[in-house]
């Protein structure tokens, strides 16, 4: 597999793309995989998004996102997993094997971690056979601790992987993503834990760059901008058994202002300069 059949550009790095423009310019650029996110396929029509990419010869490695399973009240329980359940059935329609979760952050007028950790699991109790009859893997990620309060309270691939571990791999991952453990020293021992298991589900890249703007969640540097050894977390994985694609998912205003066509060419440009 040469460095850019590996790649794979995640649509929200390209948001201004259209899907039938991020199809025709993947085309021309020679890449064959793309991540995608269900609000922009739900808005395109899910059959014609999965006719769309299947007709330019396109591997769908991701879709994102399902989760936020930490809600107490019971009818936002009950709606949440009805949600993932549908979001499994679209992976499977789009012919992807790997739903990134983020799992949620605490619930209103709470501060129990360990209790929203456990709600976590006991989704996953319930989706996890669900996935895996579709052809589907969960891929649990964890997010950088300033999302914990908010967004979710799996910090580390330690936590994720405890939660993980509970269910066999084919149903429950982890999505490893450089933005979000960079700073975490035991992050490379728990990469080998997870492919000892053959845990890693998706492999994504963002760079961490400095100063951090005003919406954060919006601040991903682009690959070779930051403070990220990308070729060392590369080679983590590798080291741990993985060998699947290598998904680029940046959020930032900056490149989602310019020509989504040019960002995408630099995307690839910089892929290559970071791997050959």
């Amino acid at each position: 597999m040469t460095d850019l059949a590996r790649f794979s550009i995640n649509q929200m790095t390209v948001k201004q793309l259209s899907l039938p423009e991020l199809v025709e310019a993947c085309g021309q650029l020679g890449v064959g995989q793309v991540g995608l996110w269900r609000e922009p396929v739900q808005a395109y029509g899910l059959a014609e998004t999965a006719k769309l990419v299947r007709d330019a010869g396109l591997t769908v490695t991701t879709l994102c996102r399902g989760g936020f399973f930490t809600a107490i009240d019971p009818q936002e329980r009950a709606a949440a997993l009805a949600d993932n359940r549908r979001a499994v059935d679209e992976a499977a329609a789009l012919g992807t094997d790997t739903l990134v979760l983020v799992s949620g952050g605490l619930p209103p007028g709470s501060r129990d971690l360990r209790a929203a950790r456990e709600r976590i699991a006991d989704a996953l109790a319930e989706l996890g056979p669900y996935a895996e009859d579709r052809g589907v893997r969960l891929a649990i990620e964890p997010l950088h601790p300033m999302y914990a309060a908010d967004r979710c309270v799996v910090s580390t691939l330690a936590q994720a992987l405890d939660l993980a571990e509970r269910f066999p791999a084919r149903q429950v991952g982890v999505t490893v993503d450089t933005y979000h453990i960079w700073w975490d020293d035991q992050a490379p021992a728990q990469i080998a834990r997870a492919g000892a298991s053959g845990r890693i589900h998706t492999f994504q890249l963002a760079d961490w760059v400095t100063p951090l703007p005003a919406g954060v969640l919006n601040g991903r540097g682009q690959i070779g901008d930051g403070a990220i050894d990308m070729r060392e977390w590369r080679g983590y994985v590798e080291a741990a058994g993985y060998t699947g694609p290598i998904e680029v998912e940046l959020f930032n205003e900056e490149l989602w202002g310019r020509d989504g066509r040019e960002v995408l060419a630099e995307t690839v440009e910089r892929f290559h300069g970071v791997f050959l």
